[in-house]
């Protein structure tokens, strides 16, 4: 998908973001009110949009902010009354359509409002007084009319112009006399049969199609309305978001994706990444470029359901894809396509560490809203060995301790990777050269037996992300310690630091916490169970006060927040799993940028893909390793 910017965690708007703001609710009754809502992921800024009824032109409005944060509501007073039967426009500040509703007879009083879903449902008359700011669910009535469950269901602006529309109620819905109108204001309806004579009704759960007779655009806006000239649906898109279609992901209720394989008069396939139309419920942004020799993407393995009680993802809904297509080639064989653990800076959150599991590391900084190797450090990654320089450590998880130095786990030498090698490996950024030999290690192998079968499938399931905890974080919230069976004490490990490290154990999703002593021993703390059947990742977020612990594909792309409880015991809190938009891979990476980088309520989120896999050959995620998300401050 061209033309669209991904979106970021800002208050203002970039050219896209306009569709994600949609009307939501409209009175006639006195106060002659409008509320807009916002379905994306990122506050819109309104200052200077304008609106128009039937008989006037557009005048400026005094809306209650003038921003609307994702997810949230905006309301104000129109200029000039609205009639008991008349239409609302609303019009960015460059005089861009955004959205319109229509209404006969007493069709908004006391209200007309979107039922079953803000800002994407049907437009309904409201039975009770309206709900200004506030949800539409209260207001909306018990059973809505068979009609409002009819929903645009695809479009394309390509060749054909064909629009389709789905009926999800339990009755065919007569269309003989509905109409569809484009973003020109200055046309009038056209009446589907005008364009599909044979298009009068739609069965229950059947579709309809017709070609466009007023041209779509790459960039406007789909108008239904019914044969009293209600507003019954519409969709909004941004550049090239309807090529080649634009259909909802899942029929007749889902958000507005851009696919790569229309689908129409047939059950939408939401296949491709994903594109910014309709109100927004995510997309997948960005991409581009071609596979290289050396990078060729492995499919995703072991995957298994989401456990239930799992949360919706609670940041934004739009990802970006976040590097350079292949931009991880090395010189190691054929595993130059991806990477493993991720870990923010807290000391300079605009360093991301990574790590990729053919012994490399890499320092990325942003660039043009991708993460690139800093070409100051390696423009092409460090090469790390084990103690003494010898050796391919199967690197999979890295954390920053309090010393600024990068731990990286490893589960075994990839020189004999049948036989499992689980060591923990500090190395200090600053050194020189190419190839990076940690200043300590520690070897934890001999503790996981079951891993050690001859079998380098077993060898491969041993630590596979670590997180720093602090001990302030420990002692704050009373953790007992496992040793001593009283509040854990740091005191009492004089050569630790002044944290404790969680490695996760993918064979069965522990995390096993140790005290990395500066003389070359550990000491264990024993284990804690995550309630997920691997972990791939492991981090602490001192937004969330929480540590995470992150499976991929293997357990439906969760992540666990871990606090301590009451008893001092350190537990699951609550689980999310990955926006929507994302693809279903091996995201074997996870990490949340600190809160001293928040903006507009939100900061940064980053997956790696272990695999380059995306949505599949063809599609513009093929061969990115990294993804971009915004998750709540």
């Amino acid at each position: 998908m061209t033309g669209v910017v991904a979106a970021q965690p800002a208050a203002a708007a970039d050219p896209a973001d306009y569709q994600n703001v949609r009307i939501n609710e409209v009175t006639s009754s006195n106060s002659d009110t409008v509320e807009l809502y916002n379905t994306g992921s990122v506050a819109v800024s309104i200052s200077g949009w304008k609106m128009s009824d039937d008989s006037f032109s557009p005048q400026s409005f005094s809306p209650s902010s003038s921003t609307i944060p994702a997810g949230g509501f905006v309301t104000f007073n129109s200029p000039k009354g609205l009639g008991d039967s008349d239409k609302l426009v609303i019009y960015t500040a460059g005089g861009t359509v955004v959205d319109r509703v229509e209404w006969a007879t007493n069709g908004a009083k006391p209200a007309m409002a979107r039922c079953g879903g803000d800002g994407t449902g049907g437009w309904v008359t409201m039975t009770v007084a309206s709900t200004f700011g506030a949800p539409n669910a209260a207001g909306c009535p018990s059973s809505t009319p068979a009609a409002s469950r009819v929903r645009i269901n695809e479009v394309t602006s390509s060749n054909s112009d064909t629009v389709e529309l789905y009926n999800g109620g339990t009755s065919a819905v007569g269309i003989g006399a509905w109409k569809y109108v484009d973003n020109d204001t200055t046309r009038s309806p056209v009446s589907i049969s005008s364009s599909s004579p044979s298009a009068t009704s739609i069965p229950a759960g059947g579709y309809v199609t017709f070609d466009s007779t007023l041209g779509l655009g790459d960039s406007d806006s789909l108008f239904l309305l019914d044969g009293n000239g209600n507003t019954v649906d519409s969709v909004t898109w941004a550049t090239d978001g309807a090529k080649p279609s634009a259909e909802r992901c899942a029929d007749g209720g889902g958000w507005f994706r851009t696919s790569t394989t229309a689908t129409l008069g047939s059950a939408n396939s939401c296949s491709g990444i994903g594109g910014g139309s309709g109100g927004g419920g995510g997309r997948l942004l960005g991409g581009g470029g071609s596979l290289t020799s050396g990078c060729t993407p492995e499919a995703p393995s072991g995957t298994g359901p989401t456990p239930a009680g799992t949360l919706a993802w609670p940041g934004g809904l739009d990802v970006t894809i976040a590097d350079n297509v292949c931009a991880f080639t090395t010189s190691t064989g054929p595993e130059g396509r991806d990477l493993s653990g991720l870990a923010f800076d807290p000391a300079n959150p605009s360093v991301l560490w990574a790590v990729k599991n053919k012994n490399w590391l890499y320092k990325l900084v942003k660039s043009n809203g991708k993460w690139i190797p800093d070409a100051s450090w390696s423009a092409t990654g460090k090469q790390i060995r084990f103690a003494g320089g010898t050796g391919q450590p199967d690197s999979e998880g890295l954390t920053v301790g309090a010393n600024g130095h990068v731990y990286v786990t490893s589960e075994r030498d990839n020189a004999n990777n049948t036989v499992p090698k689980n060591t923990i490996m500090e190395f200090d950024p600053a050194a020189t050269g190419s190839t990076l030999t940690p200043i300590r290690q520690w070897d934890m192998t001999s503790q996981f037996p079951q891993l050690d079968t001859g079998s380098k499938d077993d060898a491969n399931l041993g630590f596979e992300g670590v997180g720093y905890v602090p001990d302030s974080w420990l002692t704050a919230n009373g953790w007992v310690d496992p040793l001593t069976g009283a509040a854990y004490n740091p005191a009492k490990y004089p050569l630790h630091g002044s944290g404790l490290f969680f490695a996760g154990l993918e064979w069965d999703g522990t995390l096993h916490v140790y005290g990395l002593n500066s003389d070359g021993t550990f000491t264990t703390f024993g284990t804690i169970a995550t309630g997920k059947v691997s972990v791939m990742d492991v981090t602490f977020d001192a937004g969330t006060q929480r540590a995470i612990a992150t499976c991929d594909n293997t357990c439906g792309e969760t992540h666990t927040f871990m606090k301590v409880n009451a008893d001092g015991v350190i537990v699951p809190d609550m689980s999310y799993t990955n926006p929507a938009v994302m693809p279903t891979d091996n995201l074997e990476g996870f990490a949340i940028a600190p809160t001293s980088t928040c903006v507009g309520g939100f900061r940064e989120a980053v997956w790696s893909d272990d695999g380059i896999y995306g949505f599949g050959s063809g599609t513009s995620s093929y061969g990115h390793a990294l993804y971009s998300g915004t998750f709540p401050c």
